[in-house]
């Protein structure tokens, strides 16, 4: 009879320890899902962020040229002027 009820114990005690490695498991693939998912997240918000800063760069050099071009269009405007005026002179 002790034979038997050596052999249940250790049984259960090898069936408890087969579960506890399967918690551990468990725990260290959520723990592992978890940092994908962090990694995931702060790939995609730097993609997002990237994004807006090159339509930002993007605006601004728009905005630059567009000044610029005004600029050159008021010095082209202020030489014709004075063309025409030297024109009327002779």
């Amino acid at each position: 009879m002790k034979k038997i009820g050596l052999t249940i114990a250790a049984v259960v005690a090898l069936g408890l320890a087969a579960c506890q490695n399967a918690g551990d498991e468990a725990n260290n693939d959520a723990a592992d899902l978890n940092y994908t998912e962090n990694e995931a997240d702060a790939d995609v918000n730097e993609a997002a962020n990237a994004g807006a800063v090159d339509a930002t760069n993007d605006a601004l050099d728009s905005v630059g040229d567009a000044v610029g071009n005004t600029a050159s269009d008021v010095g082209n405007a202020a030489e014709d002027a004075a063309n025409a005026v030297g024109n009327a002179v002779d």
